[in-house]
Formats: structure tokens, C-alpha cells, sequence
């Protein structure tokens, strides 16, 4: 039985990618597991010649995303830009999952990251018993997908230091790791790219120079177009997430997840569905992100502590806590909110009364 929590997408996955695999006749990049179309496929979703189902990992835009495939092909680097909650790390987990079959050369990006993250660092005690040596060198993700031919990952790039991201020029344009204390280098093996994702939004953002800008070809991934779209992306990751977290609650209704959209898309948008009445917008990005987490709540207070069936008195802690995260600021906005919008819209009352009780 496998426990693990989260499974790496190319593991998750394993069974998809094989069959695309098997179909893949095109031509692939160098190292390429496969090629660009069979990658766009795995992605976007569809069938096989055979009638194998592959389930889409991106809802929304197929030109985004056949951008992002073909940059990956040249020697640019991929930056996925949009603010919180729009998918970049998922969709650069999945880009390198397809294209390398290997997703876990990652790079976390905090304010503390250094230089060795990105170049490599030194077990001491070798360094210290033996002198610089191959041996004593510790390989970061970029050094080993260099090697290897494989994509690397590096998530927040904005959250670092911009010092420490100017790390990334000389390997983004000469494709080459200088390691001067070997007095030799590491070339990138053909295959080799590197996927980072950033977002302007938060705070601690960093920006990143002009000169590390021109090494990648910018995708700015949006929030979903339509109520629709976003309602079909959190379903579709409700339901993986849930059962992952093995939940013994029954699935959503649609209706719900479709009452938590349109409460955070009017709320982001500073409007009513119908455009009738202008919203305060809260501090927070009400992000889709932050709406499957809200459902997935909800299912577990439903599951553990009700009748297994989600309903609004699940959903109202789970929705408040996402909307106020400004206790003074926020909680004006949620209040407006729930006296002229929720308390008068036809079907919302349950909603209404269970946030009533939390505020």
C-alpha cells in the first residue's frame, strides 16, 4: 500500500505518460521523454489512439500552454508569471514531469537562499580531511539537471535575493556551471532547461534584473476565464485531493463549490456576478487555489464531525477564514458583503446564518 501523501506527478501519473509514451510517434526534443504535442496532450487532456483517457492538469488557455512547451525546446528558459493560486507550480511540476520524467529537481525560493542552492556547496568534512575534490562537492538541483539533461525547477524566484538570483545569468546563457575551485566547469547536457514561477503580489517580492529578464521567455498564466472553468478545476482537484486524503465524506455537489466560486470571483472582481452592485475587494488573493482548500475543509469538518454530506455550516468557518485575513480591514469588507449580496440572493440563506454565527 502506498502512503506517501503527495505522489511526485510522474508517478501519479506513471500510467498516462506510458501510454503516451507508447503512441508517441512525433519527433522529441534531445532527452525528451516525449514529444512537444504528446506533451501539450498530457497536460490539456484527451484520448489515445487506443481510447485511453488522459485527464487534463491544465483548464484553460491551450496556446499558453503550447508556448510554454515549445520555449522549453529552445535554449530559453520558462518563467510562469501570475499572482497566487493560478497553477504555475503545478503546471511546472507536470511540464517536467513529461518532458524529463523526473519533476523533484526543485529549488525552493526564500529570502534565505543562497548562491549554493543554485551552484553547489561543500561537505566540510571532506573539504576540510581532503581539500577541494569532485568528491566533496554536494551537487545543487541545477548542477544535477545540468548533468543529467533534465528541467529544473525554481519556485518563487522573486522571493530571493536579487544578488543571489543573478546566479542563474551564466548558466541561463553560456548553459555552463563554473566551478573555480576545481579550476574546471559543468557543461548542460542537450535536454537541459530550467522552469521558474514568481508572482508580484506578495510581499518580499524581489525584482528581477533586466539582464536575468531577457534569459527567459515570460508566460503569464490568469486566473480562469469563466465561473465555469473554475468551477470545473476545483472539482477536478477536490476530488483528486480527497481521495489522496482517503476523506470519508461524500463528493461535493457542485452547487457548493459553485457557491464558494462565485463568492471569491466577486470578491477578487470588486463586483456581483450580474454587475449590479460594485464590492469591496479583501486583502487577500481569493485565489482558486484557496477555494479547493476551502471545499477540502469543509469535506473533512463534514466527514469527521457530521453527517459526511458538505453544507453550508462547513463551509462558513472554512470561507470566512480565507476571506478575513485582515481582522480589522477584511472583516468590513466580509460583513458588506454578506448584507447585501448573501443575505439577498434566493437559496443563500443557510450560507448566510452559518457565517452570521462565526462573525
Amino acid at each position: 500500500m502506498n502512503n506517501v501523501l503527495r505522489e511526485h506527478a510522474e508517478r501519479q501519473f506513471a500510467e498516462e505518460l506510458a501510454e503516451l509514451a507508447r503512441e508517441d510517434n512525433k519527433q522529441r526534443p534531445p532527452n525528451w521523454k516525449l514529444s512537444p504535442w504528446a506533451v501539450a496532450k498530457y497536460l490539456l487532456g484527451g484520448r489515445t489512439e487506443n481510447g485511453f483517457e488522459i485527464t487534463p492538469k491544465y483548464i484553460g488557455s491551450r496556446r499558453l500552454m503550447e508556448i510554454a512547451i515549445a520555449t522549453l525546446a529552445t535554449d530559453r528558459a520558462l518563467l510562469l508569471l501570475g499572482v497566487p493560486g493560478t497553477a504555475k507550480s503545478w503546471v511546472s511540476e507536470h511540464l517536467a514531469a513529461a518532458v524529463a520524467g523526473d519533476s523533484t529537481l526543485i529549488i525552493q525560493g526564500t529570502a534565505g537562499t543562497g548562491e549554493e542552492a543554485i551552484r553547489y556547496g561543500w561537505n566540510y568534512a571532506r573539504l576540510l580531511a581532503e581539500g577541494p575534490s569532485p568528491a566533496a562537492l554536494v551537487d545543487s538541483p541545477v548542477k544535477r539537471a545540468m548533468e543529467d539533461g533534465k528541467i529544473a525547477r525554481f519556485e518563487e524566484l522573486t522571493r530571493v535575493p536579487a544578488d543571489v538570483q543573478d546566479t542563474l545569468i551564466t548558466i541561463l546563457s553560456e548553459k555552463t556551471l563554473p566551478v573555480p575551485e576545481l579550476n574546471t566547469e559543468v557543461q548542460a547536457v542537450k535536454g537541459f532547461n530550467l522552469i521558474a514561477t514568481a508572482n508580484d503580489r506578495d510581499k518580499g517580492v524581489n525584482e528581477l534584473s533586466s539582464a536575468l529578464k531577457r534569459r527567459f521567455n515570460t508566460v503569464v498564466l490568469p486566473v480562469p476565464a469563466t465561473m465555469e472553468e473554475e468551477v470545473e478545476i476545483v472539482e477536478r482537484r477536490v476530488a483528486s485531493l480527497g481521495k489522496a486524503l482517503e476523506l470519508p465524506a461524500e463528493a461535493p455537489a457542485v452547487s457548493e463549490i459553485r457557491r464558494v466560486v462565485q463568492i471569491f470571483r466577486e470578491l477578487r472582481g470588486g463586483t456581483t456576478a450580474d454587475g449590479k452592485t460594485k464590492l469591496k475587494s479583501p486583502s487577500g488573493t481569493l485565489s482558486t487555489a484557496e477555494a479547493i482548500s476551502v471545499i477540502n475543509n469543509g469535506l473533512s469538518l463534514a466527514a469527521h464531525f457530521g453527517d459526511g454530506v458538505l453544507n453550508a455550516h462547513d463551509l462558513a468557518s472554512s470561507v470566512v477564514g480565507a476571506v478575513v485575513k485582515d481582522p480589522v480591514q477584511d472583516r468590513v469588507v466580509w460583513q458588506e458583503y454578506l448584507e447585501t449580496v448573501v443575505k439577498e440572493r434566493d437559496g443563500w440563506k443557510d450560507l448566510y446564518r452559518a457565517c452570521r454565527e462565526i462573525l
